[in-house]
């Protein structure tokens, strides 16, 4: 790859001091937090994988280290770049309940981390994205099992938002199929999004042609067609260059992680509670 576009290679990170103005940091969550505050105290901008650390002592360290070399620090949440989201976004007003699959088949990726935080951090940080950063969980309940691996495979958590939204999302990658679908409604609106297929559409009641009772209207939105990735990587290069908040801040990733660790300590609590943990030490 290297000699394919013309660069360099190297083993160790820190040989980037005075190298390069900004980095995209995709490395196991474990190792965040110590390259990314290294390259941020150098005054180099950091584009760093979701979740933005293991802990939030650590995000809170990454964070502060951009804030002292006044650099921008971006959180790899992509779902907020897919074509199907941006189009989405200016529609959403109030939603109130949402429902959420995201399934992936079992690979031997990211297998230092859970599901919650592998897989349905994306929708934890969607919906808390969708109902408003003033809006706080209120009540969290939570699921979840080890299937392949000795850590959470597959889980579900619903949440209860001070506004009243209510979310039930389910993640799981131990999966025969991938599916990534959110549905949900708001005022007069039924909302589907597709992220795999770049699908939008807006369901309502509106006059019908053919009667005088009213039908069901759906718009499906158009969508600008460009790939997740490409799409954050302009954006970070955008906010690097202007010097400007970038979309998904360290505070974004912070949030989100926060939603998953507690989903995490409900998944434990449920897990000691329902007598499955006593299962699988005997199993």
């Amino acid at each position: 790859m290297a000699s394919q576009y013309r660069t360099g290679t190297t083993s160790d990170w820190r040989s980037l001091s005075g190298q390069v103005e900004a980095v995209s940091l995709a490395v196991p969550t474990e190792a965040h937090c110590e390259i990314a505050v290294g390259l941020l105290e150098q005054g180099i901008h950091v584009l760093v994988e979701k979740p933005i650390s293991r802990t939030l002592e650590e995000a809170d360290r990454m964070i502060a280290a951009g804030g002292k070399s006044g650099v921008v620090l971006q959180v790899g949440h992509a779902e907020r770049f897919n074509p199907a989201m941006v189009a989405l976004r200016p529609h959403v007003l109030n939603p109130v309940y949402f429902e959420i699959h995201r399934i992936g088949q079992f690979t031997a990726r990211s297998l230092d981390i859970d599901v919650v935080l592998d897989l349905m951090i994306h929708d934890l940080d969607i919906v808390q994205w969708l109902v408003g950063e003033e809006s706080e969980v209120i009540d969290l309940h939570a699921v979840g099992i080890p299937i392949l691996t000795n850590r959470v495979d597959a889980a579900n958590a619903r949440l209860e938002f001070s506004t009243g939204a209510v979310a039930n999302i389910t993640a799981s990658r131990v999966g025969t199929e991938r599916i990534r679908k959110m549905r949900f409604f708001q005022p007069r609106d039924y909302v589907a999004v597709d992220y795999t297929t770049n699908y939008a559409a807006i369901s309502n009641l509106g006059p019908s042609g053919a009667s005088p009772w009213p039908g069901v209207n759906t718009q499906v939105l158009q969508v600008k067609n460009v790939e997740p990735l490409r799409a954050e990587i302009k954006s970070f290069l955008n906010a690097v260059t202007a010097n400007s908040q970038p979309l998904v801040s360290g505070a974004d990733g912070r949030r989100a992680l926060a939603l998953a660790l507690r989903t995490l300590e409900q998944i434990a609590d449920h897990t000691v509670r329902s007598g499955v943990s006593a299962f699988l030490q005997n199993a």
